[in-house]
């Protein structure tokens, strides 16, 4: 009994000190995260997963839709890269290569790895319906990269389950552990590029970042309720609240709504 609770004290004491060193700040939010991956280790890992991803699935031929998510993706990417600059943050996105890729496929999915590689999934775009539509779901998924989320999931995983092991020596010592914690961390599941959800904080958080970031681009963030709309609307059955990593649709655009004014002050069209 004794020996259990000094583990758990140890964990505790760890947890704590590695939050005290490693405690970054979100940009816009300034929701303070855990960091304990240096991102160029999650930029190397992300890019090897996202080479093996465009390996095994076939870019759409659509050339007109591909040129679609290349000119959305680049807009957000420059008005992002500009804001991060004028704020002095732009060590955020320091080694970041931005690439904007539309794949094959008929699931309405899109993502946003570290290091800024984008794909958007065929499926998705009967749902986004236009190019303001695109920048709502690419504005939220840049987001996900420009807030850090699968470098704070790592962290956390590293802190609880490795006792707050450097990245280096967890990779080192326990590599099939630090791979599982990295896919998790991610978001990716036993397929790569088949997106596991983020934490409702981390959702909701996408959320504002990614109205702030299509309106900086100049598309209208108001067009973000008709689209998350559409997407209650696809019908299935989900899970309540309390028992998913997302927001019940009602909650969402609620939320986006409360924010809406906030994110209009970015837009000028």
């Amino acid at each position: 009994m004794k020996t259990n609770r000094s583990k758990l004290q140890v964990v505790i004491t760890t947890l704590f000190l590695s939050f005290l060193m490693a405690c970054a700040v979100v940009p816009i939010t300034g929701r303070k995260q855990l960091s304990l991956v240096p991102e160029q280790e999650m930029i190397g890992m992300s890019l090897t997963s996202y080479k093996q991803f465009l390996s095994e699935n076939r870019l759409s031929n659509d050339q007109s839709s591909t040129e679609m998510v290349k000119r959305v993706g680049s807009r957000i990417a420059a008005a992002v890269t500009k804001f991060l600059k004028d704020k002095g943050m732009e060590g955020r996105i320091k080694n970041f290569h931005w690439e904007f890729n539309l794949v094959k496929e008929d699931v309405p999915n899109a993502w946003c790895m570290p290091g800024g590689k984008v794909v958007v999934y065929t499926g998705l775009l009967p749902l986004t319906k236009d190019e303001t539509g695109l920048a709502v779901v690419m504005g939220h998924e840049i987001a996900h990269a420009i807030a850090r989320h699968g470098n704070e999931r790592m962290s956390q995983n590293l802190a609880v389950q490795m006792g707050g092991m450097a990245l280096s020596t967890a990779i080192q010592d326990k590599p099939e552990k630090t791979q599982m914690i990295f896919m998790s961390a991610f978001g990716l599941g036993s397929q790569v590029g088949v997106m596991l959800p983020y934490s409702r904080l981390h959702e909701s958080e996408a959320d504002k970042m990614g109205l702030i970031f299509m309106a900086m681009a100049g598309y209208n963030p108001q067009m973000a309720i008709p689209f998350w709309e559409r997407m209650s609307q696809k019908g299935g059955e989900k899970p309540p609240e309390i028992l998913s990593t997302h927001p019940a649709d009602e909650t969402r655009i609620a939320k986006l709504k409360e924010f809406m004014p906030e994110a209009l002050k970015y837009y000028k069209n």
